[in-house]
């Protein structure tokens, strides 16, 4: 999960102002206004002189600080924070001008040195994205959590706490955490952070046809491109009539590879109740079955036909689960979809998606 720019230093922790007039030497405040217009103007090369400038003419205690002042000043406004913040600490700027301007410059283990020490909400934030830029995403783990003791549980802090636990391998906590964002808020907005998130990792092509189906269901699948690979999933696992569906959400398309699924959509729709029955008629085929069936909005008898694959316990038993939940929450059978979600195991890499779909059971309406 990328920082979100929400929780980016406020910019207005790194406005050092311009500092006041006071008694220096002429060299002085030649070279200090020198450096303000320089700052005014975005002329880092002007500054970087005209600080030169200053330091080298500076013989008094006072002079030496007014310096230090403009370049903090200075060097924040063309951009150069590191040089902003070194200035600054010589002379005992506060912890959360200096920590702002210190990760603002890179300079990140410095950063979360000051941070750790100062008091405040925004310093805590600092160490939380200080770690998840670093990589060290279970340090982020802490301070997140930390983050969420001290100030509440925000939304903008628990997804970044639910990507760090992502990240850091600990998917049980990433849904758990998931489940209090969704809980607080199952709007679409929400579910569409979550899954565009999660669409992004590796899963097996049934795990991802069944969070194409859970973004269509959320009214978060929007764009051309996963629409039709959408499309082609359902294709694969014999919901023809799916596949129809999402192409038509497309418009259409004049290019090979539309002509193609869209044909194949067509063909694999006329020939799919047939099939359908079929298919649900023995324990080794009951799950593409179900597929049929779920395709064509024959949610009982898909449901009854996951069941039979379910009972056989094959390979595909937890496919069956996941998709038998997906069929009873098309067909309002609330109970039924969780009991289904719940069973699958954590082996054969549908837990996940499971989960999901049992918590929009779980939230919705």
């Amino acid at each position: 999960m990328k920082i979100d720019a929400r929780l980016l230093i406020a910019a207005a922790a790194l406005v050092v102002a311009t500092p006041a007039a006071a008694a220096v030497s002429p060299a002085v405040g030649k070279a200090l206004n020198a450096a303000a217009a320089a700052a005014r103007s975005r002329n880092a090369g002007g500054v970087a002189a005209a600080i030169g400038q200053a330091r080298a003419a500076a013989n008094t205690a006072e002079e030496r600080e007014k310096t230090a002042q403009m370049a903090g000043y200075a060097f924040t406004a063309v951009g150069q924070y590191g040089q902003a913040a070194a200035a600054l600490e010589q002379v005992g700027a506060p912890c959360n001008q200096l920590g702002p301007l210190y990760y603002r410059a890179g300079q990140l283990d410095k950063a979360v040195s000051i941070a750790r020490n100062c008091p405040g909400e925004a310093s805590q934030i600092m160490v939380a994205q200080a770690m998840t830029r670093q990589g060290n995403h279970k340090a982020a783990i802490t301070a997140y959590n930390k983050l969420i003791a001290n100030n509440g549980a925000k939304a903008i802090y628990l997804e970044n706490l639910a990507g760090a636990q992502y990240k850091s391998g600990d998917k049980k906590a990433y849904l758990a955490t998931t489940t209090r964002l969704i809980k607080s808020d199952p709007s679409p907005s929400r579910w569409k952070v979550l899954l565009t998130e999660l669409q992004g990792h590796n899963m097996r092509s049934e795990a991802k046809l069944a969070l194409y189906h859970l973004m269509l269901t959320t009214g978060t699948l929007e764009r051309t491109s996963d629409l039709q690979d959408f499309a082609r999933l359902a294709l694969i696992n014999g919901q023809a009539a799916v596949a129809k569906a999402a192409l038509d959400k497309t418009g259409g398309g004049t290019d090979p590879m539309s002509q193609k699924l869209a044909a194949a959509a067509a063909a694999g729709v006329a020939k799919e109740g047939p099939e359908a029955v079929k298919l649900s008629a023995a324990p080794a085929t009951a799950f593409k079955g179900g597929n049929a069936f779920l395709g064509i909005g024959d949610y009982a008898r898909a449901m009854a036909a996951y069941d039979k694959a379910i009972a056989a316990n094959g390979a595909d038993a937890d496919y069956a689960r996941v998709f038998k939940g997906i069929a009873a929450v098309k067909g309002g059978q609330k109970g039924a979809a969780i009991a289904a979600f719940k069973g699958v195991s954590e082996k054969g890499g549908m837990e996940e998606i499971a989960g999901l779909w049992s918590l929009y059971a779980t939230t919705r309406g």
